[in-house]
């Protein structure tokens, strides 16, 4: 099965030009290509989940048509060549992220399972009665729940380092708060509701200095940045697949393999053995002791198709166009008096939260759904954030890297017309 598509072909063909062209990426993309009523569509929804290139959706084709089998313990050919696409999809995972070798990914339904494992598996084991876990006040809920349900198993307390009226972490808070009961660090890399990019490295440099080890939820991240794990020194790093134009269902646990090796099993079942009887079952080596049962095998080749697109695009052309995009985008807002931003960091990814004065969020985003603007209104999965703000909901434009400034033209007139609307 060859890895250079006619897709991947044309995107190593277009980023050899100075410029980055949106436009012809979005090409590959075909559910970019649809209006909405009379509108063309602008997709501004990407922290929620992104479009999938053409390369993506053809393998994950290529998959069922061809190669479907069950993985690992099958001689016939269909089952070898699945075998390997899903071991291929490990390695290149680790590859993408800086793994030191690929035993060191672990294949997840998404972030919040990968938190959900390293809560009952590191935190079984290591955190108990009067230990702390540290949180920040701009997690995703998938950050802070599971870490509430262990805490309540435990007899541990959950505590959560401070944010300031732009939503940045208050470093010296939070340094403050590694204190000599705190167990473990988990933290997101950007921040979904509010774009803040966190400062990785000196947090977890801080965090390892106490010795506490540190889980990082890049879900927000990866797509939109080149990460390197080993660079960060991050214990545990996650993130799911369909926020990196990848299929659903799937998503990278990383963690570092002499921890992963000291670290009980999830879950219990198929492929996650060694040898079984009734008095004894003696586990797999790492990962598989993780991944129990028929894993997503065509979710796990979908996510390396996306894998190789971001690198076929370049992760740092990403990261340059898409700040430049939200640079254009905030100066758009900020030009609107009835607009008010939530969320302003000095250092931002892609997405801006605001209200709109007098509208509720979500008659706004109805109406921009009508304009053919896709947007999220809502919580976001981060309600301790709106409470932080003291808003209910906020209206969410996020971008990713086939974003134009003419859709962000498009947001604002549609803003106009919710305006409009509303007076």
């Amino acid at each position: 099965m060859s890895l250079i598509t006619p897709t991947t072909a044309r995107v190593e063909a277009s980023v050899t030009d100075e410029a980055f062209d949106a436009e012809e990426l979005r090409r590959d993309f075909p559910a970019l290509q649809q209006s909405i009523g009379d509108e063309p569509l602008v997709y501004l929804d990407n922290a929620a989940t992104t479009q999938k290139p053409s390369s993506v959706i053809d393998a994950i084709g290529r998959f069922y048509r061809e190669d479907n089998a069950n993985i690992h313990r099958g001689v016939h050919q269909l089952s070898i060549r699945a075998t390997d696409g899903y071991e291929s999809a490990r390695l290149k995972a680790a590859r993408f992220i800086g793994a030191s070798r690929p035993e060191e990914i672990i294949f997840v339904r998404g972030a919040t399972e990968a938190i959900n494992l390293v809560a009952q598996t590191f935190g079984r084991v290591h955190i108990g009665t009067g230990d702390e876990v540290l949180i920040s006040h701009m997690e995703h809920h998938a950050n802070i729940v599971p870490w509430q349900i262990l805490c309540e198993q435990t007899g541990a307390r959950l505590c959560v380092a401070p944010i300031n009226d732009r939503g940045e972490l208050i470093l010296e808070e939070f340094e403050r708060m590694l204190g000599p009961r705190t167990r473990l660090l988990s933290i997101g890399h950007v921040s979904n509701a509010l774009g803040t990019i966190n400062p990785m490295e000196r947090i977890i440099a801080l965090a390892h200095e106490r010795g506490i080890p540190v889980l990082v939820d890049g879900a927000q991240a990866v797509p939109h940045m080149k990460v390197n794990v080993q660079a960060l020194d991050a214990d545990f790093y996650t993130f799911s697949g369909h926020k990196a134009f990848g299929p659903t269902g799937i998503g990278v646990l990383y963690g570092k393999h002499d921890l992963l090796q000291k670290l009980p099993p999830y879950q219990g079942g198929g492929d996650m053995i060694a040898s079984v009887t009734f008095e004894k079952t003696t586990y797999n080596a790492v990962p598989h002791k993780f991944e129990a049962g028929t894993p997503h095998i065509a979710g796990a080749i979908g996510l390396a198709a996306a894998l190789d697109y971001m690198d076929a695009v370049g992760m740092e052309r990403i990261a340059q166009y898409e700040s430049e995009l939200l640079a254009y985008a905030t100066h758009a807002l900020l030009s609107i008096p009835q607009v008010h931003l939530v969320g302003t960091a000095r250092n931002k990814a892609g997405v801006l939260s605001f209200t709109i004065e007098g509208v509720h969020p979500h008659d706004a985003a109805t109406i921009l759904d009508q304009q053919g603007v896709a947007v999220r209104a809502g919580h976001h999965c981060a309600q301790p954030v709106m409470q932080r703000f003291n808003v209910p909901a906020t209206i969410r434009a996020s971008l990713a890297f086939y974003n134009t400034t003419e859709e962000i033209d498009a947001l604002v007139r549609g803003i106009q017309k919710v305006i409009e609307v509303f007076n």
